[in-house]
């Protein structure tokens, strides 16, 4: 049995735990409202641009090729994982690789590389002897994510597929943010940018509702701009989406971890209390036997 004063030491480690607890669950709470008012800015601009583009895509002529729309082989992908930089924020890494583990058992004929944004997951799947073509730390770690740094890994995965042709699909898999309490893992094909598709024959009332579009500029000129910008986009709203996830699941572990401590130390304590009450009737016992045997 443990004496007083293990129970004393294990009681104030706790507590000072708790105390770390307790602070990084507040400063995730003031790095989640910040990183939630951007996803929800970010959010619209990014779903009208891609549903926009893929119309535009569908209007043009079919004997139309641009190196971001065209389909080509189906046999080398390229998965940009987006994980967080360190820990402590419950499953959210974990439903990341693991998803990821389940998107390359899913394809065992093909060739799946990864592309890892964020230290777990590269670290993760470089223990695992996964290929790893390129890797991007210290983007979503402290709490804000540029557009310039999300131009970077859009610029590198478009390099990828375009100039380097050895790429045939780019798929995107990161944490969604719902609330504090739920996030989504969502994958995404990211290359090539599909199509949009009218659907006049199944859908001949949407068909009547669509946009007319009048371009002003060649369609080669209009895509080779505005393509790019839309991976880019994408991938700045996949990084805000992920770092909004990440502070709302470090909030929630730090929570629970911070009321289980609280629970541990009550435990502790009531514990330390029978010890010192059974060593003061032992003291009790003692004194009164020696009195008697007198």
């Amino acid at each position: 049995m443990p004496n007083l004063l293990d129970i004393r030491r294990r009681i104030k480690s706790v507590k000072n735990t708790q105390q770390i607890t307790k602070a990084m669950k507040m400063v995730s709470a003031a790095k989640l409202r910040r990183a939630q008012d951007r996803v929800v800015m970010a959010r619209p601009f990014a779903n009208k641009m891609g549903d926009v583009l893929g119309e535009l895509a569908n209007r043009t002529d079919q004997d139309f090729h641009h190196p971001l729309l065209d389909l080509r082989g189906d046999q080398r992908y390229l998965l940009v994982l987006i994980t967080a930089d360190k820990g402590l924020c419950g499953a959210f890494n974990t439903n990341l690789t693991k998803a990821a583990q389940a998107f390359i058992r899913d394809n065992p004929d093909k060739n799946v590389e990864i592309m890892a944004i964020g230290r777990k997951g590269r670290d993760f799947f470089r223990n695992r002897h996964a290929t790893i073509t390129s890797e991007f730390l210290g983007l979503t770690g402290k709490g804000r994510v540029e557009f310039s740094e999300a131009l970077e890994v859009a610029q590198a995965i478009i390099k990828e597929h375009t100039e380097d042709e050895e790429i045939d699909k780019v798929f995107i898999l990161y944490n969604e943010f719902k609330s504090v309490l739920s996030q989504r893992v969502v994958l995404e094909q990211l290359l090539p940018v599909s199509r949009g598709k009218a659907e006049e024959e199944e859908k001949p009332q949407q068909a009547a509702n669509l946009v007319d579009y009048i371009y002003e500029q060649p369609p080669e000129q209009m895509f080779s701009t505005l393509l790019p910008r839309l991976i880019e986009t994408q991938i700045f709203r996949a990084l805000l989406e992920s770092v909004a996830s990440e502070q709302g699941a470090r909030m929630t572990a730090m929570d629970s971890a911070s009321k289980n401590a609280s629970e541990l130390i009550d435990s502790l304590t009531l514990n330390m209390n029978r010890i010192r009450q059974a060593a003061i009737t032992n003291e009790i016992i003692e004194v009164v036997s020696g009195a008697a045997a007198l």
